[in-house]
């Protein structure tokens, strides 16, 4: 999914994507938007709150920091786990 934002009359539209992220710590990535901007972004509380278990192993931190970006977005084991880049930009995950 991705987030076309709208600019006032004289400025092109854009596709938000993400450009890089880097793992910080614990569940918090980095993420950095192709139009400048970062974000970091705390999954723990998404990642604890869930019961299903294709969800709850990305609690394994090792597994949790191999992700890549695949067309602009955060992908985890090929599109096994994945959000929303409007989420990701506004830096909460639901």
């Amino acid at each position: 999914m991705k987030i076309i934002k709208d600019y006032n009359e004289n400025e092109l539209i854009d596709v938000i994507e993400i450009t890089a992220a880097n793992y910080i710590e614990d569940y918090s990535i980095k993420i950095y938007f192709n139009d400048g901007s970062d974000k970091l972004v705390d999954f723990k509380p998404f990642l604890t709150k869930s019961l299903h278990p294709s969800i709850s192993k990305y609690l394994d931190i090792a597994l949790f920091s191999r992700f890549e970006i695949i067309n602009g977005n955060l992908n985890w084991n090929d599109y096994d786990l994945i959000f929303p880049i409007h989420d990701l930009y506004e830096g909460v995950i639901r």
